[in-house]
């Protein structure tokens, strides 16, 4: 294929010796809603595009060359996808249609050469007003499945699927009390066996910061039970959160970043470790930032007048194996402006977005809750009117080492860069490649870990789509 590029990029360094870079000839995205990288079967990578009106599979070798397209059939009525869930060698596509006024969930699992192997509905769900807005969340160890959407925007429906045996494990309407999605809800999570864990924010007000408390609601779908219980936050609000369950220890693990007053600004992290089966025995720990970590996060932009750290997102939480975890926070914010016309009103001139990407930094913190390291991992990230999907950071991950791979300035000639992270805090920051002459656009946000030392990397650029092969040697 004339469009083949294949490279090596060779770093001398103490972390990494080098990658090999496999690019892909262009696909042209004109007709496609969007598109997933299924995933390597079977050693070859697969792409799933929908097109709206028909659902595709492209299939690559290991030197990225496309080997053959097929098209999926689903039923007739509007299928609209879900989602995709795969292994080493059979990936199951999530869809539900209309039929005969009715919407059904479907579940058709593939093999490596996209063939249909088992189809499984899993819920018919009767007559429907509204058009849900199903989320599909995958378990840790790929075998389990959650399916959920909002009813009424107070009826959480949720449903477990076992991918592996192509069977429905429980279905659950919960109706927490006074509840208010947008205001309330902060994450729902499924571990290895199954379960689901809902958590929820209450009172995460100034004025009420001292009732302001996590509720959860966890469903053991095998013995249809539910627990109910509250973790509170102790006079501190909740500026920022991810939660994981870590299934090693069986831990359900809430980590983040807490405000004193201002939301504006975060002023501290904190730790929380709630035991599966014995919630009263939680772990509860916060650290106020200090003055120095504060001022090199922040440099010239520092604000002495109101301290913390402002525009930070977590996330997300790496879980470590003795039972803490890894915080991961990103600086980022977005600023809308007008262009032009000088007056202010909507009509008049156009409107510009503005995405800041910035710092990342790490925190890893013991089982007990006490810090263990902190670090900063310093990028400058900007771009206009692209929702920012070519900013931010993939992170890989080996046995070894963190990766945080990301562009290091948002244009179409541009070098690509990743920070080393070793689990003692100690980092190296390495150029890996330059787009130059390439064609290529990446979207790390979208990237996808294959295996221990490979990662699919899609480029889109100019309504062409490549996938980009990175492989740590």
């Amino acid at each position: 294929m004339k469009y083949l590029l294949l490279l090596i990029v060779i770093l001398y360094s103490s972390f990494v010796c080098a990658q090999s870079i496999t690019i892909s000839e262009p696909l042209n995205l004109r007709s496609d809603v969007s598109y997933e990288v299924v995933g390597d079967l079977e050693g070859q990578v697969l792409l799933f595009r929908d097109q709206a009106t028909s659902f595709k599979v492209t299939a690559f070798d290991q030197n990225m060359r496309q080997k053959w397209e097929k098209e999926l059939e689903l039923d007739k009525r509007q299928p609209k996808v879900i989602g995709l869930f795969a292994d080493k060698s059979e990936f199951v596509l999530f869809y539900y249609f209309r039929y005969k006024s009715k919407t059904l969930i479907k579940a058709h699992k593939y093999n490596a050469g996209a063939n249909l192997i088992d189809s499984v509905t899993l819920k018919d769900m009767g007559y429907l007003f509204y058009t849900p807005n199903f989320e599909l969340l995958r378990s840790e160890d790929r075998t389990k499945v959650l399916l959920f959407h909002l009813e009424r925007s107070e009826q959480i429906n949720a449903l477990s699927f076992d991918v592996q045996n192509m069977k429905l494990l429980w279905e659950k309407a919960i109706i927490p009390q006074d509840f208010s999605y947008y205001q309330d809800f902060r994450q729902i999570l499924i571990d290895n066996n199954g379960d689901m864990h809902l958590v929820l924010e209450r009172d995460n007000l100034r004025h009420k910061r001292d009732k302001h408390r996590f509720e959860i609601i966890t469903y053991f779908g095998k013995n249809d039970e539910l627990l109910r219980y509250e973790v509170p936050m102790i006079d501190r609000l909740t500026y920022d959160v991810v939660f994981d369950f870590d299934n090693r220890n069986q831990n359900l693990i809430g980590a983040g970043l807490y405000s004193e007053k201002n939301l504006g600004r975060a002023d501290g992290y904190f730790y929380l470790s709630i035991p599966d089966r014995k919630p009263e025995s939680f772990r509860f720990a916060a650290h106020v930032f200090d003055e120095n970590f504060i001022s090199t996060l922040l440099g010239k932009e520092e604000d002495k007048v109101n301290g913390g750290i402002p525009d930070v997102s977590v996330q997300e939480i790496v879980l470590r194996r003795d039972g803490g975890a890894l915080i991961i926070a990103e600086r980022n914010r977005l600023l809308e402006r007008q262009i032009g016309g000088g007056s202010r009103s909507v009509y008049d001139g156009r409107f510009a977005i503005d995405y800041y990407y910035d710092e990342l930094f790490i925190l890893s913190v013991h089982p007990s809750g006490e810090p263990h390291w902190q670090t900063i991992l310093h990028k400058k990230q900007y771009s206009q009117d692209d929702d920012g999907a070519y900013s931010s950071y993939f992170l890989f991950k080996t046995v070894a080492n963190l990766h945080f791979i990301f562009n290091d300035e948002i244009k179409y000639e541009n070098t690509v860069s990743e920070y080393v992270l070793q689990g003692t805090g100690a980092f190296e920051r390495n150029s890996l490649l330059s787009t130059a002459n390439l064609q290529l656009r990446l979207r790390f946000r979208d990237a996808l870990q294959i295996n221990s030392a490979e990662v699919i990397i899609p480029s889109e650029r100019r309504n062409r789509l490549r996938l980009v092969r990175m492989k740590y040697e």
